[in-house]
């Protein structure tokens, strides 16, 4: 089985561009918090991101430098001789699926705020779901 999951924020803007065939493709980066820090290590892991299509698409038109997101996919090598006759090896996350992390609002103000900008429904600021008065007896799981 070849699956990651990774929680991050892109490091630059995506750049989008169409192959041959026509198929547009986002190329991005990820930053990665690492758990557990050691004096001397870096903070983070930094992660290549490749998504298709619409997808794309999608990465291209909401996503920027510094939105946290969630993506899912799978690792693949992109082993390459370059130029100078070196062998290059270049692992890189291709994405199967891409979620906003945080709310539009805390991504813009520094803030946190649990939940997905993705639903796409307002209710007011705040990002969980209004349930009405008399419902709550009904839910399975209260």
């Amino acid at each position: 089985m070849n699956k990651v999951i990774l929680m991050g924020r892109l490091t630059r803007d995506p750049e989008v561009s169409s192959s041959t065939t026509g198929t547009t493709f986002a190329r991005y980066s990820i930053a990665v918090d690492r758990r557990f820090k050691r004096d001397g290590e870096p903070d983070a892991d930094f992660f290549n991101c490749t998504s298709f299509g619409k997808q794309a698409e999608f990465v291209e038109r909401y996503l920027k430098k510094g939105t946290k997101v969630v993506v899912s996919g799978r690792l693949q090598n992109n082993n390459y001789t370059n130029k100078e006759g070196q062998k290059v090896y270049d692992v890189r996350i291709m994405v199967e699926d891409i979620e906003f992390a945080e709310s539009k609002n805390a991504s813009s103000d520094g803030s946190f705020s649990s939940g997905s900008a993705s639903s796409g429904s307002s209710n007011g600021g705040n990002d969980f779901l209004n349930v009405p008065d008399g419902l709550v007896e009904e839910l399975p799981f209260s």
